[in-house]
């Protein structure tokens, strides 16, 4: 995973291309290729967000889940606190039966597949294995969301380590809670954040979806990731990263700009030790992964101008098989929308990236987050 030694991959932050000559460099995590082309971009510093996804002032938004909101919510947002009622029913909230809730996760109104399907009777990737392909199954699963805070105009940049960790570690108890069940497979955490980034509440939330089979995309990444581990003998994910691309570490975790991002200001944030599962996180490790996730989230915003992004938790497949532990990492990607995917992609799988992620580590590296 480290950035070839080359003069370009060397060369200092420079601007739109300056310094820098086209380069195809291979994802090994997903297994593409991606181009960089600076001549398409302008200077990197300039790269930001044309329409920020809030409007709201800093000063508005700093209020954490104890100290209440000091905007007013529309009066249509159902994940506001007080308005239980308009939701789905619930799974849990954090305190446990406390009307003063600081998050609550529950089941989607608008569900991509239904619980009340009745699972598959067997493995469909086995059934396939044996030659006679299962291509329809019943759209049985569970989608669930998280609310990720009781008020409207905190966003999960606003919040402290501590209050992140809650979040993920209600990640945590309902991927345990899925796991138990023996018929999901895999489980995908991802948030949409801003309109053009898929999110179709202003809330800030996140979701979960459980799913009865392994994704292709998620087999494909496990493939690129053992034909990595077969040539080198080390997990991908567990090599020392060059300084270049490297943009915070913590005791637990390191956020990089990934050597071959598939996206302008991408960022991983991946485990310093070893783990296949995101499951396996403890609170310790939760209030740390949380420290470093908000000050990425609060770097990209007052670098990119409160862009639009996804993010998405990479985790291996729910009884992975202990052969496929040593090269399996998961990891966390954040992608700002910051351009579109076009035609070239869809049609390749390669991906155009303006943006050296060197230069983007380095002015990400560079926000002062104390103003």
């Amino acid at each position: 995973m480290s950035p070839p030694s080359s003069a370009t991959a060397a060369a200092g932050g420079g601007g739109g291309g300056s310094g820098r000559r086209c380069e195809l460099r291979k994802d090994a995590v997903f297994g593409r290729w991606v181009i960089f082309s600076p001549a398409r971009a302008r200077r990197p510093s300039d790269f930001k967000s044309s329409a920020p996804v809030t409007t709201t002032s800093p000063n508005t938004r700093n209020a954490s889940n104890g100290g209440g909101s000091t905007a007013h919510p529309p009066p249509s947002c159902p994940f506001c606190i007080g308005r239980e009622h308009d939701c789905a029913p619930e799974i849990f909230r954090f305190p446990a039966g406390a009307s003063e809730w600081r998050l609550r996760v529950i089941e989607n109104l608008y569900p991509a597949l239904r619980r009340e399907e009745e699972p598959p009777a067997s493995d469909p990737e086995d059934e396939g294995r044996g030659g006679g392909e299962k291509r329809f199954i019943q759209g049985y699963g569970f989608h669930d969301v998280v609310i990720e805070t009781p008020y409207h105009d905190v966003h999960l940049s606003d919040l402290s380590s501590t209050e992140t960790a809650e979040i993920l570690l209600a990640y945590k108890e309902r991927f345990l809670q899925l796991a138990a069940l023996g018929n999901i497979k895999y489980i995908q955490v991802f948030k949409n954040h801003g309109a053009s980034a898929g999110a179709s509440m202003s809330h800030s939330h996140s979701q979960i979806i459980g799913l009865p089979v392994v994704p292709p995309t998620v087999s494909s990444r496990l493939r690129s990731m053992m034909e990595s581990y077969g040539g080198t003998g080390k997990c991908g994910l567990c090599e020392a990263w060059s300084e270049d691309i490297i943009i915070h570490q913590s005791q637990y975790f390191s956020s990089i700009a990934p050597v071959a991002a598939s996206y302008p200001f991408e960022i991983w944030v991946v485990p310093r030790d070893h783990l296949s599962h995101f499951h396996e996180i403890d609170r310790e490790k939760a209030v740390d992964f949380g420290g470093i996730l908000t000050e990425m989230l609060r770097r990209l915003s007052q670098q990119l101008n409160d862009p639009p992004f996804n993010f998405m938790i990479h985790t291996s497949p729910l009884g992975l098989a202990a052969t496929s532990l040593p090269y399996a990492h998961w990891f966390l990607q954040i992608i700002p929308q910051l351009s579109g995917v076009g035609g070239f992609e869809l049609g390749s799988g390669c991906y155009i990236n303006p943006v050296f992620p060197e230069d983007a580590a380095k002015l990400l590296r560079e926000v002062n987050l104390s103003t």
